[in-house]
């Protein structure tokens, strides 16, 4: 039997970690250091590359290893909503976000350091957002939580009220989508259940 590689997650997303322990996946975390600010297009577009330039920037670091990379933005008519750049910025986008709905879209790309083959997709979970008063996203900026998610919003946390309803993958909106993950395991030949490091 073929041993199953170590899991490096490429970010340093505490959301994301934490949905992988959940699932059961106890990954090594190594940052990437990829500049973000440099890649525009569609919103998709940006979310895959993004992933794939986190991916290939640790794989060479990890040897016999499954690399993680993953992007998350939040595509509102097409414009591309990452981290807001400050609490005037997270202010001004649930202004617009309030009441609408938008479309959480993270790349995900799969590197197997051991084959070096790798596989990457899409995931896209579309989000409802409550019709908030100013003074609740006031309250919201002011505790931090929206400066350091891309969309200014969570779902796990403060934010979870202001979200009323997805359509979609949820594990997808806080960061990593666990169904895509596990089809892009089993494309490189790894059974989810595999990866487990826990079982109860």
């Amino acid at each position: 039997m073929t041993a199953v590689p170590r899991f490096v997650l490429a970010s340093q997303s505490p959301a994301r970690l934490t949905t992988l322990r959940n699932a059961g996946i106890e990954p090594t975390v190594v940052v990437s250091g990829v500049d973000e600010s440099t890649v525009t297009g569609p919103p998709a577009d940006v979310a895959l590359t993004l992933a794939v330039r986190k991916a290939m920037a640790v794989a060479p670091r990890c040897d016999d290893a499954l690399v993680l990379g993953c992007d998350s933005v939040l595509d509102l008519d097409g414009e591309i909503f990452g981290k807001p750049d400050g609490k005037a910025d997270a202010i001004a986008r649930w202004q617009r976000m309030r009441g609408r709905s938008g479309t959480l879209r993270t790349g995900h790309c799969l590197i197997d350091t051991t084959t070096d083959r790798q596989t990457a997709a899409v995931a896209s979970t579309i989000v409802h957002f409550a019709d908030v008063t100013d003074e609740e996203i006031t309250a919201y900026v002011d505790t931090g939580e929206p400066l350091v998610v891309a969309g200014a919003f969570t779902i796990d946390g403060l934010g979870g009220a202001f979200v009323t309803h997805i359509e979609g993958d949820p594990h997808n909106v806080v960061g990593v989508s666990l169904p895509l993950l596990r089809e892009l395991l089993a494309e490189l030949g790894h059974g989810w259940t595999d990866l487990w490091t826990r079982r109860s």
